[in-house]
């Protein structure tokens, strides 16, 4: 029988977030509501949820739930059955200032639970979990939960205003002030006061201009940076330290997700 486990994220510099992994679980638990906004997702077996204001529904794998703050709610496995599943708490108010100023719209608190089954959903949030989880940057991971929650709520709540546009000049005025940053010390933040809009805005207009967010296209430029030095003969640890990531490891998962090689391969030939 395979061994239960369980995983709790923090992180100090981003109070307004945790997250949890367990697997193979078979904890139950009573009807009960949190003061955050809260996205379960079901990794395997089957869970049976109550709170979505359509009596019990069943949760097969790769279902996201998004729970309201103050929704009261219950999921839990089928009988004598295990299953493994994520947990995403994001506070409240910080939400709420991330809709208000991004012009978002998303469910108020207490109000049902919204169940999703979109595969491609799932798989970005797993994406966003599996970076939360690992050594990336603090501003990396809350850019990235920023643009998964902005996007949940667009394909919710379609707002009546297209994305904002970048002009050439702000536009070319971003991308400078991206590729001059350490990629630990980039902020979103300053990066949507500088082109005078809300964080989730920036995202949108940022990837509507490259494709890219903000800190994609830092990576993806630090990627190709990196494939230079490495063709330069540069030792693996001394390109990751110059090209600012936390560490090795960080760099390797990057430059492969990015090449479909690790960086030994790649300089190796």
């Amino acid at each position: 029988m395979p061994r239960s486990h369980a995983a709790l994220w923090r992180d100090p510099a981003l109070p307004h977030v945790e997250s949890r992994r367990a697997c193979h679980s078979r904890a139950c638990y009573k009807a009960h509501s949190h003061p955050t906004f809260s996205i379960g997702a079901v990794d395997a077996g089957v869970s049976h949820f109550t709170g979505a204001g359509n009596g019990q529904e069943r949760l097969a794998p790769g279902t996201l739930v998004m729970i309201p703050a103050c929704r009261v709610h219950a999921c839990n496995p089928e009988p004598g059955q295990a299953w493994s599943y994520q947990m995403l708490h994001v506070a409240a108010d910080w939400l709420a200032r991330l809709r208000q100023e991004s012009a978002l719209n998303g469910e108020g608190p207490g109000e049902p639970a919204r169940i999703c089954r979109d595969p491609e959903v799932y798989r970005q949030f797993c994406e966003l979990n599996r970076l939360l989880f690992s050594s990336a940057s603090s501003s990396e991971k809350d850019a990235a939960l920023v643009a998964f929650l902005g996007d949940l709520d667009i394909a919710a709540h379609p707002p009546l205003a297209p994305a904002p546009a970048l002009t050439a000049t702000a536009l070319s005025g971003l991308i400078a002030h991206i590729e001059g940053q350490d990629p630990a010390q980039l902020s979103l933040a300053v990066l949507a006061r500088q082109a005078g809009l809300g964080r989730y805005q920036l995202i949108r207009a940022f990837r509507a201009a490259t494709g890219f967010t903000p800190h994609a296209y830092l990576l993806n430029a630090r990627v190709n940076r990196g494939r230079q030095l490495l063709g330069e003969g540069q030792a693996l640890a001394e390109v990751a330290y110059r090209l600012g990531f936390a560490d090795q490891s960080h760099f390797q998962r990057v430059f492969k997700a990015h090449v479909g090689v690790t960086p030994g391969q790649y300089r190796g030939g």
